[in-house]
């Protein structure tokens, strides 16, 4: 049997609004076959550019038939790096299962769920940021099916805020954020805040107190994910836990290794590793498995764009062990716009797990064009 091997990629940066850029690279095969990746990160496009570059002597020599090869053994050095290496991977994947016309999930071991428990993050559509803008995004969330919400409240908080000692005063905006999407969504519903890294242990303490009052279901990224912050989450989870409130973090980790010592130290109940980062669709699974053995929860981390969204579907389905995904909510209209999917409607907090072969997601090309925020980089592979 013949190897069908890469013949160019084509790697595409897509302005979706001010503040978001999205990465994604097509894949064509020397018998035109194409499959989709994604490597959006923000404010690193022209790393994630120059990081593909130097991939392309070893796409040479990728398998279709064999994708996960692609990443085995690699360690990317940073997070650019390994969001190239990652869509690099999706999109071998996505060849590989339409060539069989079967979906990556079944190749990944099999689908174990076919529906998809997901949650609304609401935080990049809100505009103004206020408490009632933000509580009219969990009106349109909650009215468009979903049971679960997160957002990033905390504009005015920041490490150095907190240094000075001012971090509790500045998180009191972000307190009310938070309290108007609860008076919307209910005393019940799962509501979520993330924190990205702007706060100390002190401050981090306070927001847990406040935290309980509002019923979080869990807090995220409130400290910087560094070695010599481990022992404060450590802390603060014990603190959060006693409240009935969870602890998430770990979005940019880089394979299982990263996430390694937060698991052996017990800092999270939460791991939200993202398949942009993870370096390859199998290492992910991975991760998930070795989770459920420190009795730590996966949540993929999913924020951006189509093609992201449908890897993560087909993750969550494929994992033994899940508890939900993560879904921009209504950032752009373009999300729909790129692809040719069946994604549905959110249904009671659920999506269905997408029909078709492959990762169930398709790029337009017209659409990709249409919304360039620079020429495509177009890459012929040497074999």
């Amino acid at each position: 049997m013949s190897v069908r091997r890469v013949e160019s990629a084509r790697w595409h940066q897509i302005r979706v609004s001010a503040k978001t850029c999205w990465i994604f690279v097509q894949l064509r095969l020397d018998d035109g076959a194409v499959g989709c990746g994604e490597a959006s990160l923000a404010g690193q496009e022209a790393a994630v550019i120059a990081a593909a570059n130097k991939l392309a002597a070893r796409l040479g020599q990728a398998d279709s038939a064999h994708p996960a090869t692609f990443a085995a053994g690699l360690l990317p050095a940073t997070l650019a790096e390994s969001a190239a290496v990652s869509a690099i991977d999706q999109a071998l994947w996505d060849l590989h299962a339409r060539s069989q016309q079967r979906t990556v999930a079944d190749l990944l071991g099999g689908i174990c769920r076919d529906r998809i428990a997901v949650y609304a993050n609401i935080n990049r559509r809100t505009d103004p940021r206020t408490p009632e803008g933000f509580a009219q995004s969990a009106r349109d969330a909650l009215a468009a099916g979903h049971v679960a919400f997160k957002l990033a409240p905390f504009d005015e908080v920041s490490t150095t805020v907190c240094a000075d000692g001012d971090g509790i005063a500045a998180m009191q905006q972000g307190l009310a954020r938070i309290a108007a999407v609860r008076d919307v969504v209910g005393p019940q519903r799962r509501l979520m805040v993330d924190c990205h890294w702007r706060f100390d242990e002190a401050t981090a303490r306070a927001l847990v107190h406040a935290a309980a009052e509002l019923g979080l279901y869990w807090i995220e990224c409130p400290l910087p994910e560094t070695d010599e912050h481990i022992d404060a989450l450590v802390r603060l989870r014990a603190l959060a836990n006693a409240k009935g409130i969870r602890m998430a973090g770990m979005e940019q980790g880089i394979r299982f290794e990263a996430f390694r010592p937060y698991c052996e130290a017990g800092a999270y109940d939460v791991m939200m590793p993202d398949v942009k980062y993870m370096g390859g669709l199998q290492e992910m699974l991975h991760a998930a498995d070795r989770f459920a053995l420190h009795g730590v929860q996966f949540s993929p981390h999913n924020p951006t764009g189509p093609i992201c969204h449908a890897a993560s579907l087909q993750l969550a389905a494929a994992a033994g062990s899940f508890d939900m995904l993560e879904l921009q909510f209504d950032e752009s209209p373009v999300f729909g716009q790129l692809v040719d999917a069946d994604f549905g409607p959110v249904v009671d907090g659920h999506c269905r797990f997408p029909a078709g072969a492959g990762l169930g997601a398709r790029l337009r090309d017209a659409e990709l064009e249409r919304h360039a925020m620079a020429p495509a980089l177009h890459m012929h592979i040497a074999t």
